[in-house]
């Protein structure tokens, strides 16, 4: 029986640790997730308007094999420079790819669209994404925050505040997998108006209230519910899906892959032509339990739930901020399911 590890948070896969730096008066931020040895990695994109950097080495065919860490921003273009203060408290460690006697830190990022949020983005000449990256790297650590903090802080979806998410599942060959994720998606993680998750069949232990799907699944179910902005790539959900099995570099994509799914099983509508939606995949190597066809297909299985249940994380755990645009769940729901029936939750 799968289960969550004991954090319930991307860091439970051995190796690797998070750090969040987030600013209230921007609200924005940056989350930076660090290898303590350098890890196998891979990306797939699949949303129609992405941001990134240092993805095309992560092409299986291309020589850089791993990564010292990953970087999600907000910030817009803005946030791209997120990874360069990432990059500089690496080398300060003497962390990095080496080459003809230099080490250079090898950090692919991503950003999200959070610029008409509220926040005051009057920062001057340079923006801060450098400096918040660096003090997101220093912060580094196994436990983190989620919801509004770091590359969470900002976000949003067609009706309720996004936020940052994690989860964990630990598979029956004790290989465990781990999802990262900045939700700032145009389509909606709830179903309809209801106070149910989308990804309400992969919770595990009520980590995001408990309700499941509401019964019968209300008529507007299947309504298309977006936030569009005037901007194109104003939106974005960008995420992180980590194991320690060991992978080789076409494996860890198609384990980024895999974890698309889980933003189809969480969002809707995902992969619009207006946001950026990304997976980078991470394999630290540190289970050596082989992986058969069978094992590949229940580590691609988690891989979509465990990144389901990371969205849904994030948004729930949203809090309220000044000036924001849109409520938290808890602002829209918390009263509302206090005077409902207790049947209406799982036992």
């Amino acid at each position: 029986m799968w289960r969550a590890g004991r954090r319930n948070l991307i860091t439970d896969v051995e190796g690797l640790s998070v750090g969040n730096h987030s600013d209230e008066t921007v609200k924005s931020g940056v989350t930076a997730l660090l290898c303590e040895t350098p890890a196998v990695a891979g990306v797939q994109v699949l949303g129609g308007a992405p941001g990134t950097r240092e993805t095309d080495l992560l092409s299986p065919h291309n020589l850089v094999e791993a990564v010292d860490a990953i970087v999600l921003s907000g910030g817009s273009a803005f946030g791209l420079d997120a990874a360069a203060g990432v990059q500089a408290a690496l080398r300060e460690q003497g962390k990095g790819f080496e080459i003809m006697g230099f080490r250079v830190p090898i950090v692919p990022g991503a950003i999200l669209f959070d610029l008409p949020n509220g926040g005051n983005k009057n920062w001057g000449r340079f923006p801060p994404y450098r400096d918040y990256g660096f003090a997101a790297a220093m912060a580094a650590g196994a436990e983190f925050s989620l919801g509004t903090a770091g590359a969470g802080t900002g976000a949003t979806t067609a009706t309720l505040k996004g936020g940052l998410g994690s989860a964990s599942t630990v598979l029956d060959n004790g290989v465990t997998v781990g999802a990262l994720v900045a939700v700032n998606a145009v389509g909606s993680v709830m179903v309809g108006d209801t106070p149910h998750f989308w990804a309400a069949p992969f919770e595990m232990d009520k980590e995001f209230g408990g309700l499941g799907l509401p019964h019968p699944l209300p008529s507007h179910a299947a309504a298309v519910t977006t936030k569009l902005r005037a901007a194109a790539g104003g939106n974005t959900t960008i995420a992180v899906i980590a194991t320690d099995a060991k992978l080789d570099k076409a494996a860890a994509k198609r384990l980024a892959i895999a974890a698309h799914d889980g933003f189809a099983r969480a969002i809707w509508p995902a992969h619009t032509p207006v946001d950026g939606d990304l997976v980078f995949a991470l394999a630290t190597g540190r289970n050596e339990t082989a992986l058969e066809l069978e094992a590949m297909l229940d580590l691609n299985a988690a891989a979509a739930s465990t990144m389901a249940r990371a969205i849904a994380r994030g948004v729930h755990a949203a809090t309220p901020s000044a000036n924001d645009r849109c409520p938290t769940w808890a602002q829209n729901y918390a009263a509302q399911l206090e005077h409902r029936p207790a049947m209406t939750r799982e036992s």
